[in-house]
């Protein structure tokens, strides 16, 4: 006779062995409580940019039982500028928003699609979209901030760092808006891009299999053959006194680089407040286990509380 027995843990093979199943140590996939949203209002598929025919969207979601201007916050995607889409960060924005903000994810051109700067470009429309529309939405226009994973990282550093360079703000609507924000949280995040010259120098740019060289498809070229993206594309290259504050999260099992000790020992010199929190045992897609997403949400939370609200 065969017996089926369910507990935690453990598995029951047909056989009659009994294989142990350990539980993941990021705990169950990562999932929004159901009681937390019913409490936020949801605006998705707003269009935030447009450029000629192609129109770029985000999801916003605001606490329910909040009035007044609330702090807001720009959630980045990540897939190596070449894949992913808003849906990724829809838990950490709808998270966030919990926490009292206005929290919107959102879509931005890929790398298949547009290289470099398109894509901070698109995040800058977002902010300056948020701006212009903070009356229907309570936003207070003078409190913004941004998080976001790996590429999304990366272009959260750069949309702190970049404030004020006319090359990266492009035509996506609102120019009159600021594209400047107030703090950020980049996570998994890249800052120093000389540091990968060498490895990029000597790869195959169209390698074998689906997935691209995406460092070369995000900037067009390698190193020696468009210097000067490289360069701009580098949220260290423009990093001065007038940029937010920023906290870096990353996995611990992560890569060092995610660490931007170089990056952030100059925001010391300079005088900005910076932190990184490594979430023990996580790797560099952490955000995706219950566990590591929650950990993840009350360091930003906090983070953003006190840059934002206080």
């Amino acid at each position: 006779m065969i017996v089926f027995m369910l507990s935690v843990g453990l598995l029951v093979s047909v056989d009659g062995q009994n294989k142990s199943k350990a539980p993941h140590p990021g705990g169950p996939f990562t999932k929004i409580p159901a009681e937390v949203l019913p409490k936020l209002e949801s605006h998705e598929g707003l269009v935030y940019a447009t450029y000629g025919d192609r129109e770029l969207q985000l999801d916003l979601y605001r606490p329910k039982s909040l009035e007044g201007e609330l702090p807001a916050i720009v959630c980045i995607h990540g897939g190596g500028w070449w894949r992913g889409t808003r849906k990724n960060h829809g838990n950490v924005a709808k998270a966030l928003a919990a926490k009292g903000y206005v929290a919107a994810t959102i879509s931005y051109r890929l790398s298949g699609e547009a290289t470099f700067p398109a894509q901070i470009q698109d995040c800058k429309a977002a902010v300056r979209f948020l701006r212009a529309n903070a009356g229907k939405y309570g936003i207070d226009t003078e409190k913004i901030g941004a998080i976001g994973l790996s590429a999304g990282g990366h272009l959260t550093a750069l949309l702190g760092t970049s404030g004020g360079v006319a090359e990266l703000e492009g035509d996506g609507g609102n120019a009159e808006q600021s594209s400047m924000i107030q703090a950020a949280v980049p996570m998994g995040a890249q800052t120093d891009f000389r540091r990968h010259h060498e490895n990029i120098e000597d790869s195959d740019p169209n390698p074998p299999g689906e997935k691209p060289n995406i460092w070369v498809q995000f900037l067009g070229g390698k190193p020696s053959e468009v210097p000067e993206k490289w360069k701009a594309a580098s949220p260290l290259t423009h990093l001065d006194a007038n940029d937010p504050p920023m906290l870096f999260i990353t996995g611990a099992e992560d890569q060092e680089t995610t660490h931007a000790e170089k990056f952030r020992e100059k925001m010391r010199d300079l005088g900005i407040p910076e932190g990184l929190h490594k979430i023990p045992g996580a790797p560099h897609a952490f955000p995706g286990r219950q566990k590591w997403f929650d950990e993840m949400v009350e360091k930003a939370a906090a983070w953003f509380d006190a840059q934002l609200k206080e």
